[in-house]
C-alpha cells in the first residue's frame, strides 16, 4: 500500500504537532521526509533535527517529480500556493489522517485497529472522551487521539498498541482524509463554522459527512443539518440519536433513561443523572458515544459504567465553584453560538458572560431562543457591541453590562493588576456577573465567540475566569441588585 514511498522524498507541509508525528513513520517505511513551513523558526527547528527543509518560495519553482507525496497539516487550505502547485504538477496530496489510515491498513505497527470517529461542530472532545471511558470500562485496549491532542500516528506507534481508536476529527482533517472507513462514525451536529476555509456550509457539511463512510454511521437527529446527512451517508448502516423518545433504529431518552433501540430491541444504557456534563448537550454526547460503542458490541452495563466514570474536561461546562448559592461554570470552549446555546439550555436561570470574536457568525437566533433564561448578561471582547445589540432587540428587559479593556475604574480597589489587561477585564466581568446573580442562578462563561482578540486561546480564557471566580467573596454576590 505504501511501497511507492520507499526510497522517495515526501514533503511534510506544516511543522506543527501533526507534522512532527509524520517523521518517524515515514522513516520506518523507508521514505525521506522533507519539511516545509511558512515560518522561518519552524524550518530552523526542523533543520536543527537533521531534516531536509524547503521554503514555500523555493517550492513554487521546484521539480515536483522528486516528491512521491505531499502530506499536509490539516489547517492548510487547498488553495494554499504549495498545495495548489503540487496538485498542478500531479503530485498527490494527503492529510496526516489519510496517511495514518494507510499506515494502519498496511500493519506497519501491528494489527489493524478499529476506528470510532467523532466529528461535529460542537461536542467532539466530550464525546470522544466518553467513548474512551466506555471502552476502558469494557476492558478494551483503546486510546483517544486525533484532534483531541494525541496524533493518530503516535497512538499507532504505542507498544502495546490499542485495539480501538477513539478518533476526534475536525472538518479540516476529514477534508484531507477521503479513504478513511471507520468501524463506526458519528456527525454530532453541523452549524456555521470555518466557512471561510471550506467556502460555504455545504462544503463544510460534506467534509463532516466523511465520518459516515464506514460500517456504521450515526447522526444527531435533533440537529437538522446532521440529520439530513443520513440521506447521503455511505455507511453500510446508518442510525440516529435524539434527546426524545427513540424510534426503531435510534437511541434516545425515555423517563430519564438512555435507551438503545438501534442495536437491540430495547436496552437501558444509563440514567440521565449519570451524565457529565449535565444538560441536553451532555446527554446528546453520551447518546452518540453509546451508539459508537454499541456498534462494536460493547454491552450496556459497560456503557453505563463508562459514562459514570467520565469526567468533563477543562473549560467544557466545567463546574468551578458555588458561592452563596450561585454556581459558576466554565464553558470557555463554547466558541460559537451553537455551542453557547447548548450550554445555556442546560441551566434554568443564567447570568451570561459572553463575547470575543464572532468570526461573522450571527447571534440573533441564539439570543431570541435563550432570552427567557437570562437573568443578565456581561459582555467582553471585540464583538461585545454586536451581542449587546442583539440583546436589545430580542431581550430588552435583560440587564447588560459591557466591560471594556480601557475601562479601569475600580481596578485598584479590586486589587487587579492593570498590566494583565485580558485577565483584568475578565476579573471585572466576573465581579459584575456575581453582583447581578441571585441564589439559584448560574454564572456561565459561554462566550459564543473565539478568544484570540484578548486571550492566548480558550484555555487561557477559562483559566482567567476560574482565577477570577476563586477571588470572589460572599459579599460579591448580588451586590448590584
Amino acid at each position: 500500500m505504501l511501497e511507492f514511498l520507499r526510497g522517495r522524498d515526501v514533503l511534510v507541509a506544516g511543522w506543527g504537532v501533526s507534522g512532527r508525528s509524520l517523521i518517524e513513520p515515514l522513516r520506518d517505511i523507508g521514505a525521506r521526509p522533507v519539511v516545509t513551513d511558512g515560518g522561518a523558526a519552524a524550518l530552523a527547528e526542523a533543520a536543527g533535527l537533521g531534516l531536509d527543509i524547503a521554503t514555500c518560495t523555493e517550492l513554487q519553482s521546484a521539480d515536483w517529480s522528486r516528491f512521491a507525496l505531499v502530506i499536509t497539516s490539516p489547517g492548510w487550505r487547498p488553495d494554499s500556493p504549495v498545495l495548489a502547485a503540487a496538485v498542478t504538477e500531479g503530485t498527490p496530496v494527503w492529510g496526516d489522517v489519510e496517511f495514518a489510515w494507510w499506515v494502519d491498513q498496511a500493519r506497519i505497527y501491528g494489527p489493524v485497529r478499529k476506528w470510532l470517529v467523532v466529528t461535529g461542530t460542537n461536542g467532539k472532545t466530550t464525546t470522544t472522551s466518553m467513548v474512551h471511558s466506555i471502552l476502558r470500562a469494557a476492558g478494551i485496549a483503546s486510546v483517544a487521539c486525533g484532534n483531541i491532542g494525541l496524533p493518530i500516528l503516535d497512538a499507532l506507534r504505542r507498544n502495546p498498541g490499542p485495539q480501538v481508536l477513539a478518533v476526534e476529527l475536525s472538518s479540516f482533517q476529514l477534508h484531507w482524509a477521503p479513504s478513511v472507513r471507520p468501524e463506526a462514525g458519528v456527525v454530532l451536529n453541523v452549524a456555521e463554522d470555518h466557512l471561510d476555509w471550506h467556502g460555504g456550509l455545504d462544503a463544510y457539511a460534506a467534509a463532516k459527512s466523511r465520518a459516515l463512510y464506514g460500517r456504521v454511521g450515526v447522526v444527531g437527529l435533533d440537529d437538522p443539518v446532521a440529520a439530513s446527512l443520513a440521506r447521503r451517508s455511505k455507511a453500510r448502516r446508518t442510525v440516529g440519536f435524539r434527546i426524545g423518545v427513540p424510534a426503531d433504529g435510534e437511541l434516545g431518552v425515555v423517563d430519564g433513561k438512555l435507551l438503545d433501540r438501534a442495536f437491540t430491541k430495547a436496552a437501558i444504557l444509563a440514567e440521565v443523572g449519570d451524565i457529565s456534563p449535565k444538560g441536553p448537550a451532555g446527554v446528546a454526547d453520551a447518546l452518540a458515544a453509546a451508539a459508537l460503542t454499541r456498534a462494536i458490541d460493547v454491552a450496556p452495563q459497560f456503557v453505563r459504567e463508562g459514562l459514570i466514570e467520565h469526567k468533563v474536561g477543562p473549560h467544557r461546562a466545567a463546574f468551578v465553584r458555588e458561592l452563596a448559592g450561585v454556581e459558576f461554570i466554565d464553558d470557555s470552549k463554547a466558541t460559537n453560538p451553537h455551542a453557547a446555546r447548548s450550554s445555556i439550555l442546560g441551566h434554568p436561570q443564567v447570568i451570561w458572560l459572553a463575547g470575543g470574536q464572532l468570526k461573522g457568525a450571527s447571534v440573533e437566533d441564539l439570543v431570541e431562543e435563550i432570552a427567557d433564561r437570562l437573568g443578565a448578561a456581561v459582555l467582553i471582547g471585540a464583538d461585545a457591541p454586536v451581542i449587546a445589540a442583539a440583546l436589545a432587540r430580542h431581550a430588552p428587559e435583560v440587564p447588560v453590562i459591557e466591560v471594556r479593556a480601557g475601562d479601569h475604574a475600580g481596578m485598584a480597589d479590586a486589587g487587579i493588576d492593570e498590566a494583565a489587561s485580558a485577565d483584568a477585564v475578565m476579573a471585572r466581568a466576573v465581579r459584575a456577573a456575581a453582583g447581578l446573580a441571585r441564589r439559584g442562578d448560574t454564572v456561565l462563561l459561554a462566550p459564543a465567540a473565539a478568544s484570540l482578540d484578548m486571550f492566548a486561546d480558550y484555555t487561557h480564557r477559562g483559566r482567567s475566569f476560574a482565577a477570577a471566580v476563586a477571588a470572589l467573596e460572599d459579599g460579591d454576590i448580588g451586590r448590584q441588585l
